[in-house]
């Protein structure tokens, strides 16, 4: 089958898309990315979306309206990455969409006796199904956070398929807008696939480059801020004392921990300790590969072997945080997807292109060691496409 995988990650900056082909073979799925691209969001979209995600004050109207609307940019990067692959909407079986994340919260609140866990996923798929003509499947955290789970991270499955490896233990490390990693011990089935988030990716960065440059930059691109600034240590201290990084698995987090109100209070003492901006984003870039090193030694090596780190996501194009990443875990081999044969930003659209696949075949496809659901549960909802394919 081939399918299309879309996603738009905690940094809201637009929709990544994958086509890929998927073929089971001997009970085992093989996966081959056939095209991908990232497609921005027009003009002013991602303020909004960041914005709604930090609980800025909003309208129940605007978030109606961003949903339709968010649905249709899906169903836009849905046709343009099958023109890139060459191939004719027609000829594409399924569309798997993780949607735009604008709350999750996988710490309950107790309503009474019942501990209730939220997520909210925007980006209509009814819309990406009607424009396309194509069936898909979408909304894939909920049904994993009835089970009792934790709705993510959802990569680790991919992760095994692609990375497990019978003499070798690997940790898979996705810098997104939030770090995640999947720990692959050496011959494990997937059902002892460890795996969670880990604290802020490039999420706090970014956040920090838009208030210090006044929107005149999004990101530290190359990493050249950080490079320019000194570390605080004693607010890098202070960071790590966070009681997510601290916190033992399973555990998933985004915008609202590691967001606006982080951004907000580290300008504040920013301003008391009299930081330059390159200080603060160095710092800032210093906590991100402090608490991916501190995650993994304190609850992946303690508990095993390691042979390497294979680090994937927008973060590996920063030089600085993988520089330090791999000086904090020396000696441990830490390198890109690329040197492996995969494409780093790539794989979080192609998980959800086989997310919809293995649905669609009604297999389970949550891991409850990873997630802390009570049994393994189909994930998403399934919109058919048109009965006759006129695109």
């Amino acid at each position: 089958m081939k399918v299309i995988g879309l996603i738009s990650g905690t940094s809201s900056d637009g929709v990544d898309a994958a086509l890929v082909e998927i073929k089971k073979r001997s009970g085992r799925c093989r996966i081959e990315l056939i095209s991908f691209d990232v497609y921005p969001y027009p003009g002013s979209i991602q303020k909004k979306l960041i914005d709604l995600a930090s609980g800025l004050p909003q309208t129940v109207a605007n978030l109606c309206h961003l949903n339709f609307y968010i649905g249709e940019l899906f169903a836009d990067a849905a046709r343009r990455i099958a023109r890139k692959g060459r191939i004719a909407l027609s000829k594409v079986d399924l569309i798997g969409s993780h949607g735009q994340t604008v709350q999750h919260l996988p710490v309950p609140k107790w309503e009474g006796r019942r501990p209730i866990r939220s997520t909210l996923q925007i980006g209509e798929p009814s819309v990406i199904a009607e424009r396309t003509g194509i069936t898909t499947i979408a909304d894939f955290r909920p049904r994993d956070m009835a089970a009792g789970g934790e709705g993510a991270p959802l990569t680790p499955y991919l992760h095994y398929l692609l990375f497990s490896n019978p003499k070798q233990s690997r940790a898979i490390v996705n810098i997104g807008g939030i770090s995640n990693v999947t720990y692959l011990k050496a011959g494990a089935s997937l059902e002892e696939t460890l795996a969670f988030d880990m604290g802020p990716g490039n999420m706090l960065i970014d956040g920090l480059v838009r208030a210090v440059t006044g929107g005149r930059k999004e990101i530290d691109r190359g990493g050249k801020m950080a490079r320019r600034g000194k570390v605080d240590a004693a607010l890098l201290s202070e960071l790590m004392r966070h009681p997510f990084i601290q916190r033992k698995p399973p555990k998933s987090t985004g915008r609202e921990v590691f967001g606006l109100q982080m951004v907000t209070s580290l300008l504040q003492s920013a301003q008391t300790r009299r930081l330059a901006p390159e200080d603060l984003i160095a710092t800032a870039t210093a906590f991100t590969a402090s608490a991916i090193s501190e995650n993994i030694q304190r609850f992946i090596i303690k508990r095993g072997d390691l042979t390497e780190v294979i680090v994937g996501g927008g973060g590996v194009k920063n030089p600085v945080l993988m520089a330090r990443i791999s000086e904090l875990l020396s000696p441990v081999s830490v390198k890109p997807f690329e040197a492996v044969g995969h494409e780093s930003r790539a794989i979080e659209a192609m998980t959800f292109a086989l997310l919809a696949y293995q649905t669609f075949h009604l297999q389970p496809t949550n891991i409850p060691t990873v997630t802390g659901a009570r049994r393994p549960v189909l994930l998403g909802k399934i919109i058919p496409g048109a009965f006759s394919r006129s695109n």
